[in-house]
């Protein structure tokens, strides 16, 4: 007998959105829902992120790292970006760097220092003001990049108009060789369930809800440096060393 996976993942997906709406949710209940659907085939392989690392990647050791403002670089659909969208995911980059925890992160007060006697960062001096801010701070790695896309959700929580969506490009450099090992573009818009069915995991972990930009970048970014750390052979700072 042939399944019909799209037609399973669907039913699930009503089934949990049904339950999601319901407070006195069975939490057994939602936990089963939510294996089975974890084991369907396919289902939430498009997570929006995809990633480049060089071969040698292993091979950079890091102790410590920095993260650079990221800049904007509107996509050539929005053109433009709302004002903050850059400091908003560097926000969260820098966050969620201190909490994989492993790597020492350089305080942001030092980083706003040496920035301070570097040029404006652009598109095209980026790579070059990475390296140099690397080597004021005394850092293994420098991660940076820009934010592409910052769309905020028009609507509610249930009845979005246009939904969301966010796009941004990251790349670390490694101080020592001077090398990108690593580039990572994330772009996300969220869709009814309607229009693709297996974002299911997604769905479900929103409850149905139409959610704002900053919840989808943020994914990103935890899915981005959950990448780059398994990537990186890091050992932590040693003190007296």
């Amino acid at each position: 007998m042939r399944l019909n996976f799209r037609g399973l993942a669907l039913t699930a997906g009503v089934l949990l959105a049904l339950a999601a709406c319901n407070k006195n949710i069975d939490t057994k209940f939602e936990d089963q829902m939510n294996d089975t659907i974890r084991g369907l085939p396919f289902v939430g392989d498009d997570a929006g992120l995809n990633v480049h690392a060089v071969r040698s990647i292993k091979q950079v050791i890091i102790h410590k790292i920095a993260v650079m403002p990221l800049i904007d670089s509107p996509d050539q659909v929005d053109k433009t970006l709302p004002a903050d969208s850059s400091e908003s995911v560097t926000a969260q980059l820098y966050a969620q760097a201190t909490v994989v925890g492993g790597w020492q992160v350089v305080p942001e007060d030092d980083v706003g220092d040496a920035m301070q006697q570097l040029p404006p960062t652009t598109t095209a001096n980026m790579d070059a003001n990475a390296l140099a801010l690397g080597k004021r701070v005394a850092a293994d790695g420098v991660l940076y990049g820009s934010v592409n896309k910052f769309r905020e959700r028009v609507g509610f929580e249930y009845s979005a108009q246009t939904p969301a969506a966010v796009a941004f490009t990251l790349n670390f450099v490694d101080e020592h060789s001077g090398q990108i090992v690593w580039t990572a573009k994330y772009a996300r818009e969220q869709k009814a369930l309607t229009e693709n069915v297996f974002d299911l995991p997604n769905f479900i972990a929103n409850k149905g809800r139409w959610v704002r930009a900053h919840d989808i970048a943020q994914e990103g970014v935890n899915a981005s440096l959950a990448n780059l750390f398994s990537k990186l052979t890091v050992q932590p700072v040693v003190q007296g060393q």
